[in-house]
């Protein structure tokens, strides 16, 4: 049994992860050890650097992935090495090579030949007593001996000869079927040389138009790209499409038969030969295809996941206003206009229905009421959600604040997707008991242009509209993606403790559900938290807990002014001689007097101190309660495009990425319809990644290119030439 080392992990699995991540062995180890101790990857990404030489949170991530992976299959190996074990068949050399694989197929397939199986046809073979004739033909090959004489001993009165070698026969193609280098050999044969072909289900053409690029399509199955693999296998669900994977089969079969390593042509030989084609025809081809369709499927699916969590994890980081007072406008025309007014904390302290679309009787006294609600709370922006009637109740805001002398007060369109599924929500009504549902509506909206993050965090990531074919992945995988995108943004940004609600303190490192109830019931229970260290008095909130997300808790105007930095209490007392070195109290360090901190005098590799932290703890000084997202920015909307009829080619427009997808970017115009750029439109050099040049939440100026108001496409380009005028 070879060694193991720190995390459970056995020296080759240890390599393994290092090459995945471009590593070295120890960083590897040490890393694991941390997780497998109960940190998390933003922990040890932020405060354990000097212990893993500095890898970031995704090759953490990814460390922590393919770590999990190793442990199972470890578990694994040993139940099938007891197993095997059991029946009497473990050799040296067949423990020797299932210890020495590294991914669950190997493993399995090794384990095939011996693993229980249901009632097969060389199964049934076995129990009439013919493996012996199997093993003849194999022998007799060689020769010329007739396989009927091979047969005539088993023949009974419930077989006769010709049953008997059939039986021999299924024996042989199960047996090749399960040879680990045969499925190996047609497991890389598939990966890099199989066919994707797709066709239209007859008479399903007119139905299934939706999917006509696709009625007669082949490309390399290694390349065919996420979303389109994912639109074939949604056209084979509803039943418009069927795909295939083709090889050279003929080839294959060949290639199988040189397994068995005899004469085919002889009389036995030719038994042979209908088993290896059996094999292939009815087992092995069938199985490995299967498995490779699925391996193709999880591809795409990963893709996509991937390519929402990015996506999510941009929306997440969009800039905040900050902490100003903000009202929250959702639209309406039949039921009017919802309105909240939160202030800087997110509290709302006034809600309203103003009728101010369409332009009425109504209009005027929805004026007043607007006016007199921004002078009374100070309000600093109108949050105005881009559902239906969004730009005309933006512009009523605008002439409203206009005519009142009230143009220091911002308006901005704010993306509502997912507000009225929080405004339902038990999160909703938990925060916001003695609001109608409506009016929680429009508090979402204001507040997520306070801070997104805070906002969005309450609603579920697969409501927030920035993925694609989200339906059509593996839900779980999807949701443990989404959650770690979350995890990671909130613990990135670092979470105020005095005003954070359930749904953000759950998402800090260390904090599970649980112990975030806690925290907030601690804190109207006994007045809001003046120290970190206090936290400790929080049922549930053990030390372990306090290390792991102490750090990524901020406390304003707090008793000791680290509180409000990220630096880890763990560090407190290093940065006081750090303070003492410069004969400066602690608060007066804070600040441009950090710059003068001779960093290398303090590096204490021996207790984890080196250069890596010191200089984190230097920038964390300096600049007290940053925030690492950018500066807030909202698109120019012009005033007489307002719908899809108002757009025409040839009109440059300002508008913000609403989703990125490898095919392209979907902007919001605020024409209540999203346009495309396609990739071939977005930039003036060759691209591969969309992402390379755009993100979600992104700012952009794009021309139009075509307008489909029929089907509601909008063609949308970002090359100069496109937004050259004239």
């Amino acid at each position: 049994m070879e060694e193991q080392l720190a995390g459970g992990l056995e020296p080759q699995f240890v390599s393994s992860i290092a090459q995945e991540i471009a590593c070295t062995i120890q960083q590897v180890a040490a890393a694991a050890e941390l997780l497998a101790g109960g940190a998390t990857v933003p922990f040890v990404a932020r405060y354990r650097k000097e212990a893993t030489g500095g890898l970031d949170d995704a090759a953490l991530e990814t460390l922590a992935k393919q770590r999990e992976y190793f442990v199972d299959l470890t578990e694994r190996r040993d139940v099938i090495l007891a197993a095997i074990k059991d029946q009497g068949q473990l050799t040296p050399d067949l423990d020797r090579r299932i210890r020495s694989v590294t991914t669950k197929s190997e493993l399995e397939d090794l384990y095939l030949p011996y693993r229980p199986k249901r009632r097969t046809r060389a199964s049934m073979a076995r129990e009439r007593g013919l493996e012996p004739l199997a093993e003849a033909l194999l022998k007799a090959a060689r020769g010329q001996t007739s396989p009927a004489e091979l047969a005539a001993e088993f023949v009974n009165d419930e077989l006769d000869a010709e049953s008997a070698l059939s039986g021999a026969r299924d024996i042989l193609a199960e047996r090749l079927a399960e040879d680990a280098q045969a499925r190996a050999r047609l497991r890389r044969t598939y990966r890099n040389n199989a066919t994707f072909e797709v066709q239209v289900v007859a008479g399903k053409e007119a139905e299934g138009a939706t999917y006509s690029n696709y009625f007669d399509h082949q490309e390399p199955a290694s390349r065919v790209p996420s979303h389109r693999m994912l639109a074939i296998l949604r056209g084979e669900r509803d039943g418009f499409l069927a795909s295939n994977l083709r090889i050279d089969d003929e080839n294959e079969m060949s290639r199988l038969a040189e397994i068995p390593g005899v004469p085919l042509t002889t009389p036995a030989g030719k038994h042979v030969a209908l088993s290896v084609s059996d094999s292939y025809k009815r087992l092995l081809r069938p199985s490995i295809g299967n498995e490779i369709r699925t391996e193709m499927k999880e591809r795409a699916e990963s893709e996509a996941i991937r390519v929402f969590r990015a996506n999510l994890g941009e929306l997440l980081m969009q800039p905040p206003f900050g902490q100003q007072s903000v009202i929250g406008l959702d639209p309406g025309l039949r039921t009017g206009c919802k309105l909240a007014v939160v202030d800087p904390t997110g509290k709302v302290t006034a809600t309203d229905v103003l009728y101010a679309v369409p332009d009425g009787s109504r209009t005027e006294a929805a004026k007043k009421t607007l006016i007199a609600l921004c002078r009374q709370h100070k309000v600093q922006a109108i949050a105005v959600g881009n559902g239906t009637a969004s730009r005309e109740t933006e512009a009523f805001a605008r002439k409203s604040l206009r005519d009142a002398g009230l143009d220091g007060v911002m308006v901005v369109i704010v993306p509502e997707t997912g507000a009225s599924i929080y405004s339902a929500s038990e999160v909703a009504r938990r925060e916001l008991p003695d609001l109608d549902v409506s009016l929680r509506g429009a508090a979402s909206i204001a507040r997520r242009m306070q801070d997104p993050l805070a906002e969005l965090v309450k609603i579920e990531p697969k409501s927030l509209g920035v993925g694609q074919y989200q339906h059509d992945v593996n839900q779980k995988s999807l949701a443990e993606e989404l959650d770690r995108e979350v995890e990671s943004a909130v613990n990135r940004v670092g979470v105020e403790l005095n005003s954070a609600s359930i749904s953000l303190l759950e998402r800090v490192s260390g904090i599970s559900a649980k112990v975030a109830g806690a925290i907030v019931r601690h804190r109207e229970e006994q007045g809001r938290f003046n120290d970190r260290r206090r936290l400790l008095k929080v049922p549930g909130l053990g030390p372990k807990a306090f290390q792991l997300c102490a750090g990524f808790l901020r406390i304003h105007d707090a008793r000791n002014p680290l509180d409000q930095t990220a630096v880890h209490p763990e560090r407190y007392s290093l940065v006081k001689k750090m303070a003492k070195s410069l004969g400066l109290e602690l608060e007066l360090l804070i600040g441009e007097a950090a710059r003068r901190i001779d960093l290398q005098s303090f590096v204490d590799l021996d207790n984890g101190i080196g250069r890596p932290t010191l200089v984190d703890i230097q920038n964390e000084l300096e600049r007290p309660g940053r925030d690492i997202r950018p500066e807030f920015e909202a698109p120019t909307w012009r005033d007489d495009v307002t719908s899809i009829e108002d757009l025409k080619p040839g009109l440059i427009l300002e508008g913000r990425v609403s989703n990125v997808t490898n095919f392209g970017a979907f902007v919001d115009l605020g024409v209540k319809r999203d346009g495309l750029v396609h990739i071939s439109q977005l930039s003036d050099s060759w691209i591969d990644d969309p992402r390379s040049v755009l993100h979600v939440g992104q700012v952009v100026k794009v021309a139009v290119l075509d307008v489909d108001q029929t089907r509601g496409r909008i063609s949308l380009s970002m090359k100069a030439e496109a937004l050259s005028p004239g």
